[in-house]
């Protein structure tokens, strides 16, 4: 009895210090807001009262080890044996010349047949085949992944590898795992589940799922998480999270559904999870049916735990959860008694707010680096791309806020305010002026081109700084004397005629924001005015004139691309729009080569992709603004030479495949649709122009 009372005063005096600390700020809060009684706006994650740091960096690198039965002898003893290069980092066991002359390269093994390779190693191959980083050739990588399979190194496994060593070893390239990647999910097995791989990693990186912190190396070797065998490849699921309204209060507080270990590691942790169960707000399912065995182990609660395991469906209590548990398993982390019967004083001291903020910030992680294999391999590289550049890393704002550490390219800069996507953020703006890019393909022949007269408009704005023709012709372009005689400098640059082209990051783009124009645009200067003024209030989005739409055809089974001019849309072609300069440089460095060369080689679609990239990075659709003419597609002077009634068929054939390609290399649809157009205050109203500021727009 004295035992028990004592107990029951430790758990009280826990639940009393966690609700001091974790609630009394909350409800200090709670008293300010409604004395205030101001409007309170929508909490966001980044918000620092909300979210701040639950651990210094001190506490980061601690040595909290948990191996159970294992005396600290046997565990270095172990370690030693498994990590004979326990004291490796990037200075001692990474050789940084290979990657000075080609930059940051990755080569895979070429995969051969016989092997035995998972479906999920061979996601992690795809995506680095896949990548802007990956090479062909052995003698440009700076690093090199196995085409041996070392996900799961349990050998009771159906997965097992055998013979690893020895063929790790015969590989030429191999060097001791100098410069060399390997994965892996598994280690160990039952009953200790040691990390022993069972070879021997020498030099290598290990990214490797459920570490030990004994065995991390830090600096070097990379936690990755755990995933499954249906994880998907690309995309992946999206967080259910949206802006539009607040999330609604859950049926459940807290729940858990998972298996109970009735023996071993592991065993404890899920039984303490039964104390805190209630059958009301606060739900723990497991079940005993575990192993072939689990019936010689099987205690008085199996019967009931089963039965109510099979009551609930997964996805139903983790979609109507505020909280879900994760306890350890067989190998994941550590787990105390006294802590689990903790969790429900905890969570019930959270503000909404904070609980909002730790929703949003959740989302963001798990969309912008976990939802795919691609995005958890994406990660990995950039990582290790950042130990070995450290002149160009991605600071960790970057990483910790949208659109995150694989979109914000540190090549590009490191400072905030050279990314569209922060100046909301910290209240600055771009850059007050424009650099228009006009891609022609057509030679010069006549004083009334269409070109001519569009430098003429463009150049009368105030707010341009300078023409950028982005030569495309066959043909030399005019003297300079032919060229409009105009305010602001006028530059030619010779292009290879590739599409991409235009969206190259040419150094002399100096202002923040591009003017995009095709050389048969028309345009009034009001209408550049009007767009410029409504784009740098939306930086970090496209804004522009014509508009194009996409949709899903059930009878087809694909997306389909439309031209139609409707109230909806979600697409602004770069024949006419205003974008951030960024956007060249995430065009060229982030897509692929393949991606790229494939809208080189039908001379087409890349305003459809430039569209596809954006809206993956903001979420968000482009922007309309009126325009007094409508534009229309024109084929090129190649397609022209030739021409017949199939051609605008083909061409537009072609950009209704480039959507479906487009997304399935995204994995998903980025695409956003809108139907919100921008107009001058008193556009089309019956009142006098001389009040209307962008009079020019209304006349024929």
């Amino acid at each position: 009895m004295p035992a028990r009372k004592k107990y029951i005063f430790m758990t009280f005096f826990a639940t009393w210090l966690l609700l001091f600390f974790f609630g009394g700020d909350q409800l200090r809060r709670l008293v300010f807001i409604k004395k205030s009684g101001a409007p309170r706006s929508w909490p966001r994650w980044a918000d620092g009262f909300l979210l701040k740091s639950f651990a210094d960096p001190e506490e980061l690198q601690g040595d909290d080890r948990d191996h159970y039965d294992q005396s600290p002898k046997a565990r270095r003893e172990l370690r030693r044996n498994i990590y004979k290069h326990s004291g490796c980092r990037m200075e001692t066991c990474f050789d940084f010349s290979k990657c000075r002359e080609h930059g940051f390269k990755v080569f895979v093994y070429p995969l051969e047949s016989g092997d035995p390779v998972s479906q999920s190693y061979l996601k992690i191959i795809t995506s680095i085949e896949e990548s802007s980083y990956y090479t062909p050739n052995p003698e440009e990588a700076c690093l090199f992944v196995l085409n041996v399979d070392t996900l799961d190194r349990d050998h009771l496994s159906i997965q097992y590898v055998h013979d690893l060593s020895e063929k790790i070893q015969g590989f030429p390239l191999w060097n001791d795992g100098r410069n060399h990647l390997i994965f892996n999910l598994y280690s160990g097995t039952w009953p200790n589940y040691t990390e022993d791989l069972g070879f021997d990693i020498g030099q290598a990186i290990l990214a490797k799922a459920s570490f030990y912190n004994e065995n991390f190396r830090p600096g070097f070797d990379i936690s990755i998480p755990l995933f499954s065998k249906d994880h998907p490849q690309k995309g992946g699921e999206r967080g259910w999270l949206h802006k539009t309204s607040l999330p609604p209060k859950k049926k459940y507080l807290l729940v858990f559904k998972g298996k109970r270990y009735l023996t071993g590691i592991g065993s404890d942790t899920r039984n303490a999870l039964h104390h805190i169960h209630n059958g009301k707000d606060i739900i723990s399912l497991t079940t005993c049916k575990h192993g072939k065995d689990w019936e010689k182990h099987k205690d008085q609660r199996c019967d009931k735990d089963n039965t109510d395991y099979e009551k609930f469906d997964y996805q139903e209590l983790l979609h109507n959860s505020t909280f879900c548990i994760i306890p350890r398993g067989r190998r994941l982390g550590s787990f105390r008694f006294l802590e689990a019967l903790q969790i429900p004083s905890t969570v019930r001291c959270l503000h909404s707010d904070k609980i909002l903020a730790f929703q949003q910030q959740t989302q963001f992680l798990w969309e912008a680096y976990f939802s795919s294999v691609e995005k958890i391999v994406q990660t990995t590289l950039e990582i290790i791309k950042d130990r070995i550049f450290h002149q160009a890393s991605h600071p960790m704002f970057f990483w910790n806020t949208l659109p995150g550490g694989l979109l914000a390219l540190p090549e590009y800069s490191t400072h905030l305010s050279d990314f569209p996507f922060y100046y909301l953020q910290h209240g600055s703006s771009p850059s007050s002026k424009f650099t228009a890019v006009i891609r022609a393909v057509s030679p010069i022949v006549s004083l009334s081109q269409p070109i001519l007269k569009l430098i003429q408009a463009v150049s009368r704005s105030p707010y341009c700084a300078q023409i950028v023709v982005l030569w495309s012709c066959e043909k030399p372009p005019p003297l300079s004397s032919k060229w409009p005689q105009v305010a602001v400098p006028l530059t030619i640059i010779h292009s290879s005629g590739r599409v991409s082209d235009r969206f190259l990051p040419y150094s002399a783009i100096e202002t923040d924001a591009v003017l995009s124009l095709d050389e048969h645009t028309s345009l009034s200067t009001g209408e550049v005015d009007f767009a410029f003024i409504v784009w740098r209030s939306f930086p970090d989005r496209i804004v522009g004139f014509p508009m194009r739409s996409h949709f899903w055809d059930p009878s087809r089974n694909q997306w389909s691309y439309t031209s139609k001019w409707t109230n909806e849309f979600s697409m602004v072609l770069t024949a006419a729009a205003f974008y951030h300069r960024y956007y060249h440089s995430l065009f060229t460095s982030y897509l692929p080569a393949r991606i790229r060369n494939f809208i080189d080689q039908i001379a087409n679609c890349e305003d459809i992709l430039m569209n596809f990239l954006v809206s993956a990075v903001t979420k968000l659709p482009p922007i309309k603004v009126t325009q007094k003419k409508q534009h229309r597609d024109v084929p090129l002077p190649q397609l022209q030479k030739n021409a017949t009634p199939s051609n605008g068929n083909l061409r537009f054939s072609q950009r209704q495949e480039c959507v479906n390609q487009f997304a399935a290399w995204f994995g998903y649809m980025p695409l956003v649709h809108s139907q919100f157009r921008l107009d001058p205050v008193l556009f089309k109203d019956q009142v006098s122009v001389l009040r209307k500021k962008y009079r020019h727009l209304e006349r024929d």
